[in-house]
């Protein structure tokens, strides 16, 4: 061995005593995004970084844990809901570093295309103000209505200034969007669910957004006192660069996601 490789292998095993030294990290994540977390974890854990993952079942709680302290760094949300949950509950939470950007489609379970919807036709979307936005987007790439310019993310009913086919926009709480998918013509919806309820088929979307809205992609989020934690950044690194976390991604989400790092 010569002094380069040991000085390497040297600072190697210096790198992983001092993870050991540290308490674990705790990141709290929801369902849709637990399964390539934990092959992080797993992975965090061979080079001797202890992690912890806390599963949450709202999209609540994750941020209201991290304002109080409870998990060091959250991985469920993109930015147009961390505003609103910062503006809404006082929170001053920021994004850290960018994860993945999971496709949302526009699923019909009685037509094809969208030339067949008949007029009135019932359109099932998300009730929160952040997601209501992306699935009114949706529909206005669909070219089924059309919203005032500029509006974006923020979307709301009122801002739709064309809507050919009369359609009936109900709004659904989001992660029961997949059970609407039986009773509405046409439905929002979020492959990652679909993939948990197993209902039918998650790619069979008649139309899917994507990195097209970078707005979307999943961030890593903290409290500011937390930059430039080394447990944290090399975490962040294992799951965006290691092939093993990389092979659970491409399991969990297949062809549906893109990483947002990489754009």
């Amino acid at each position: 061995m010569n002094k380069k490789h040991a000085l390497v292998l040297a600072l190697g095993l210096f790198s992983s005593l001092a993870f050991a030294a540290e308490k674990p990290l705790k990141v709290g994540t929801t369902a849709a995004f637990a399964i390539p977390l934990e092959a992080a974890v797993a992975e965090a854990d061979k080079q001797g970084l202890k992690v912890e993952l806390v599963e949450f079942t709202d999209w609540i709680a994750p941020n209201v844990s991290l304002a109080s302290g409870d998990i060091d760094v959250n991985y469920f949300q993109h930015i147009p809901f961390l505003e609103n949950a910062n503006a809404a509950s006082g929170f001053h939470l920021e994004p850290y570093a960018l994860g993945v950007i999971n496709n949302v489609g526009l699923y019909s379970k009685k037509y094809k295309s969208f030339d067949e919807l008949p007029n009135g036709a019932t359109v099932a979307i998300a009730n929160d103000p952040i997601n209501s936005g992306r699935g009114l987007q949706l529909l206005a790439k669909a070219g089924l209505i059309t919203l005032k310019p500029g509006v974006g993310y923020k979307a709301t009913e009122e801002d739709i200034t064309d809507n050919p086919k009369k359609l009936k926009i109900l709004q659904v709480e989001a992660v029961q969007l997949v059970r609407a998918y039986d009773d509405a013509d046409l439905v929002q919806g979020y492959p990652a669910y679909i993939r948990l309820a197993k209902t039918f088929d998650a790619t069979s979307a008649l139309l899917f957004d994507g990195i097209d809205h970078p707005e979307y992609v999943i961030q890593f989020v903290i409290q500011p006192k937390s930059k430039g934690d080394p447990r944290l950044d090399k975490f962040i690194d294992i799951y965006q660069h290691s092939p093993v976390v990389k092979a659970a991604l491409d399991k969990t989400y297949g062809t549906l996601y893109q990483p947002g790092w990489k754009n």
